[in-house]
Protein backbone atom coordinates (compact mmCIF):
# COMPACT_ATOMS: atom_id res chain seq x y z
CA UNK A 1 0.00 0.00 0.00
CA UNK A 2 2.66 2.25 1.02
CA UNK A 3 4.17 1.59 -2.63
CA UNK A 4 1.05 3.06 -4.39
CA UNK A 5 0.86 5.70 -1.73
CA UNK A 6 4.48 7.08 -3.00
CA UNK A 7 3.06 6.73 -7.13
CA UNK A 8 -0.09 8.48 -6.72
CA UNK A 9 1.69 11.18 -4.83
CA UNK A 10 4.48 10.98 -7.58
CA UNK A 11 1.42 11.40 -10.59
CA UNK A 12 -0.28 13.68 -8.56
CA UNK A 13 2.31 15.77 -8.24
CA UNK A 14 4.07 15.30 -11.59
CA UNK A 15 0.47 16.47 -13.25
CA UNK A 16 0.42 19.84 -10.98
CA UNK A 17 3.75 20.56 -12.15
CA UNK A 18 2.74 20.30 -16.00
CA UNK A 19 -0.07 22.30 -15.08
CA UNK A 20 1.77 25.37 -13.43
CA UNK A 21 5.05 25.57 -15.29
CA UNK A 22 3.35 24.50 -18.71
CA UNK A 23 1.17 27.69 -17.58
CA UNK A 24 4.07 29.58 -16.70
CA UNK A 25 6.62 29.13 -19.88
CA UNK A 26 9.42 28.45 -17.42
CA UNK A 27 11.02 26.58 -14.55
CA UNK A 28 12.18 29.26 -12.85
CA UNK A 29 9.38 30.09 -10.75
CA UNK A 30 10.47 29.81 -6.87
CA UNK A 31 6.94 29.37 -5.33
CA UNK A 32 5.84 26.56 -7.84
CA UNK A 33 8.52 24.57 -6.56
CA UNK A 34 8.03 25.85 -3.30
CA UNK A 35 4.08 24.85 -3.23
CA UNK A 36 5.23 20.94 -4.92
CA UNK A 37 8.12 20.40 -2.16
CA UNK A 38 5.17 20.94 0.34
CA UNK A 39 2.65 18.75 -1.12
CA UNK A 40 4.77 16.23 -1.58
CA UNK A 41 5.83 16.02 1.76
CA UNK A 42 3.01 16.75 3.79
CA UNK A 43 1.14 14.46 1.69
CA UNK A 44 3.38 11.49 2.12
CA UNK A 45 3.65 12.56 6.07
CA UNK A 46 -0.04 12.27 6.41
CA UNK A 47 0.31 9.10 4.74
CA UNK A 48 2.69 7.19 6.03
CA UNK A 49 0.92 8.29 9.53
CA UNK A 50 -2.55 6.51 7.91
CA UNK A 51 -1.08 3.53 6.95
CA UNK A 52 0.54 3.04 10.67
CA UNK A 53 -2.28 4.16 12.60
CA UNK A 54 -5.20 3.47 9.83
CA UNK A 55 -4.98 1.25 6.43
CA UNK A 56 -8.27 0.79 6.09
CA UNK A 57 -8.52 4.41 5.50
CA UNK A 58 -5.57 5.13 3.48
CA UNK A 59 -6.63 2.31 1.40
CA UNK A 60 -10.55 4.06 1.14
CA UNK A 61 -8.49 7.37 0.50
CA UNK A 62 -5.71 6.09 -2.43
CA UNK A 63 -9.54 4.98 -4.35
CA UNK A 64 -10.24 6.38 -7.73
CA UNK A 65 -12.62 10.32 -7.18
CA UNK A 66 -15.33 8.51 -9.14
CA UNK A 67 -16.60 5.47 -7.94
CA UNK A 68 -19.45 3.00 -8.57
CA UNK A 69 -20.97 3.17 -4.89
CA UNK A 70 -20.96 6.76 -4.94
CA UNK A 71 -23.85 9.30 -5.28
CA UNK A 72 -24.72 9.79 -8.39
CA UNK A 73 -24.57 14.25 -8.05
CA UNK A 74 -21.32 13.83 -6.47
CA UNK A 75 -19.85 12.46 -9.73
CA UNK A 76 -20.88 15.16 -11.41
CA UNK A 77 -19.40 17.24 -9.14
CA UNK A 78 -16.34 15.69 -8.94
CA UNK A 79 -15.54 15.97 -12.95
CA UNK A 80 -17.15 19.53 -12.51
CA UNK A 81 -14.40 19.87 -9.73
CA UNK A 82 -11.20 18.67 -11.42
CA UNK A 83 -11.95 21.12 -14.80
CA UNK A 84 -12.32 23.99 -11.93
CA UNK A 85 -8.92 23.17 -10.11
CA UNK A 86 -6.76 22.79 -13.53
CA UNK A 87 -8.26 25.89 -14.61
CA UNK A 88 -7.51 27.64 -11.24
CA UNK A 89 -3.50 25.93 -11.69
CA UNK A 90 -3.23 27.21 -15.20
CA UNK A 91 -4.83 31.05 -14.46
CA UNK A 92 -2.38 30.97 -11.36
CA UNK A 93 0.71 30.10 -13.53
CA UNK A 94 -0.01 32.43 -16.11
CA UNK A 95 -1.06 35.45 -13.28
CA UNK A 96 2.91 34.44 -11.33
CA UNK A 97 4.99 32.26 -13.01
CA UNK A 98 4.60 34.08 -16.94
CA UNK A 99 3.31 37.58 -16.90
CA UNK A 100 3.94 38.48 -13.25
CA UNK A 101 1.12 40.50 -12.89
CA UNK A 102 0.91 39.92 -9.19
CA UNK A 103 3.02 40.90 -6.57
CA UNK A 104 2.57 39.32 -3.36
CA UNK A 105 5.05 39.78 0.07
CA UNK A 106 7.38 37.25 0.93
CA UNK A 107 5.65 37.48 4.23
CA UNK A 108 2.31 36.54 2.82
CA UNK A 109 3.42 33.76 0.33
CA UNK A 110 4.96 32.16 4.11
CA UNK A 111 1.67 32.68 5.40
CA UNK A 112 -0.14 30.73 2.66
CA UNK A 113 2.63 28.16 3.08
CA UNK A 114 1.54 27.63 6.53
CA UNK A 115 -2.00 27.85 5.41
CA UNK A 116 -1.38 24.81 3.57
CA UNK A 117 0.35 23.01 6.25
CA UNK A 118 -2.28 23.67 8.96
CA UNK A 119 -4.78 22.49 6.32
CA UNK A 120 -2.85 18.98 6.31
CA UNK A 121 -2.33 19.23 10.57
CA UNK A 122 -6.02 19.71 10.96
CA UNK A 123 -6.46 16.96 8.25
CA UNK A 124 -4.31 14.04 10.37
CA UNK A 125 -6.94 15.13 13.12
CA UNK A 126 -10.13 14.49 10.59
CA UNK A 127 -8.48 11.46 9.96
CA UNK A 128 -7.96 10.33 13.64
CA UNK A 129 -11.44 10.95 14.69
CA UNK A 130 -13.37 9.62 11.83
CA UNK A 131 -12.19 6.40 10.26
CA UNK A 132 -14.82 6.92 7.28
CA UNK A 133 -13.74 10.13 6.38
CA UNK A 134 -13.23 8.90 2.07
CA UNK A 135 -12.59 11.31 -0.61
CA UNK A 136 -16.20 10.23 -2.15
CA UNK A 137 -19.80 10.81 -0.52
CA UNK A 138 -21.02 7.51 0.12
CA UNK A 139 -22.30 5.28 2.78
CA UNK A 140 -19.17 2.62 3.71
CA UNK A 141 -21.71 -0.10 4.89
CA UNK A 142 -19.14 -3.36 3.98
CA UNK A 143 -17.33 -1.32 6.88
CA UNK A 144 -19.30 -0.50 9.27
CA UNK A 145 -20.13 3.16 8.82
CA UNK A 146 -20.68 5.40 11.89
CA UNK A 147 -21.49 8.83 12.60
CA UNK A 148 -18.70 10.19 13.99
CA UNK A 149 -18.89 13.19 16.27
CA UNK A 150 -15.56 13.26 18.79
CA UNK A 151 -12.34 15.65 18.19
CA UNK A 152 -13.35 18.56 15.81
CA UNK A 153 -16.54 16.57 14.94
CA UNK A 154 -17.90 17.82 18.33
CA UNK A 155 -17.55 21.38 17.44
CA UNK A 156 -18.51 21.19 12.88
CA UNK A 157 -19.86 18.67 11.00
CA UNK A 158 -17.38 18.93 7.96
CA UNK A 159 -13.71 19.98 9.97
CA UNK A 160 -12.23 19.04 6.89
CA UNK A 161 -13.87 21.16 4.56
CA UNK A 162 -12.69 23.92 7.13
CA UNK A 163 -9.02 22.84 7.13
CA UNK A 164 -9.47 23.02 3.04
CA UNK A 165 -10.24 26.26 3.01
CA UNK A 166 -6.75 27.17 4.40
CA UNK A 167 -5.35 25.30 2.10
CA UNK A 168 -7.43 27.28 -1.03
CA UNK A 169 -6.56 30.19 0.55
CA UNK A 170 -2.78 29.30 1.50
CA UNK A 171 -2.67 27.90 -2.56
CA UNK A 172 -2.33 31.37 -4.40
CA UNK A 173 -0.37 33.31 -1.63
CA UNK A 174 2.29 30.53 -1.92
CA UNK A 175 1.96 30.69 -5.52
CA UNK A 176 2.36 34.48 -5.38
CA UNK A 177 -1.23 35.04 -7.14
CA UNK A 178 -4.08 37.67 -6.81
CA UNK A 179 -5.94 36.47 -9.29
CA UNK A 180 -5.74 32.85 -8.00
CA UNK A 181 -7.15 34.45 -4.84
CA UNK A 182 -10.26 36.05 -5.94
CA UNK A 183 -11.32 32.48 -7.12
CA UNK A 184 -11.23 31.43 -3.43
CA UNK A 185 -14.47 32.17 -2.59
CA UNK A 186 -15.77 30.88 -5.27
CA UNK A 187 -14.10 27.83 -4.43
CA UNK A 188 -15.38 27.84 -0.76
CA UNK A 189 -19.33 28.09 -2.52
CA UNK A 190 -18.67 24.81 -4.17
CA UNK A 191 -17.52 23.31 -1.18
CA UNK A 192 -20.61 24.61 1.00
CA UNK A 193 -22.77 23.22 -1.76
CA UNK A 194 -21.00 19.69 -1.47
CA UNK A 195 -21.11 19.61 1.88
CA UNK A 196 -24.99 20.43 2.33
CA UNK A 197 -25.76 17.72 -0.60
CA UNK A 198 -23.89 15.29 1.17
CA UNK A 199 -25.35 15.96 4.29
CA UNK A 200 -28.88 14.96 3.01
CA UNK A 201 -27.34 11.62 1.91
CA UNK A 202 -26.19 11.02 5.26
CA UNK A 203 -29.45 12.33 7.13
CA UNK A 204 -31.10 9.63 5.05
CA UNK A 205 -28.90 6.77 4.88
CA UNK A 206 -26.87 6.85 7.77
CA UNK A 207 -28.23 6.20 11.35
CA UNK A 208 -28.14 8.90 13.67
CA UNK A 209 -26.39 11.67 11.57
CA UNK A 210 -29.86 13.39 12.02
CA UNK A 211 -29.30 13.60 15.76
CA UNK A 212 -25.66 14.63 15.34
CA UNK A 213 -26.66 17.08 12.87
CA UNK A 214 -29.27 18.37 15.65
CA UNK A 215 -26.96 18.51 17.95
CA UNK A 216 -23.99 20.36 16.57
CA UNK A 217 -24.97 23.26 14.74
CA UNK A 218 -22.43 24.37 12.65
CA UNK A 219 -20.92 22.91 9.33
CA UNK A 220 -17.69 24.82 8.69
CA UNK A 221 -16.90 27.78 11.24
CA UNK A 222 -19.06 27.62 14.78
CA UNK A 223 -21.05 30.62 14.98
CA UNK A 224 -20.69 31.86 11.44
CA UNK A 225 -22.04 28.50 9.26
Amino acid sequence: MITRLVVQITAWLAFMAVLLFGAAGTLHWAGGWWFLLELGVLGLWVGLWLARTDPALLAERLKPIVQRQQSRWDRRFMAYTGVVWVSWMVLMGIDAGRFHWSTVPVWLSVTGALGIFLCHYGCLHVFRANSFAAPVVKIQSERGHTVSDAGPYAYVRHPMYAAAILFLAGTPLLLGSWWGLVCVPLLIAGLGYRAVREERVLAEQLEGYAGYAARVRYRFVPYIW
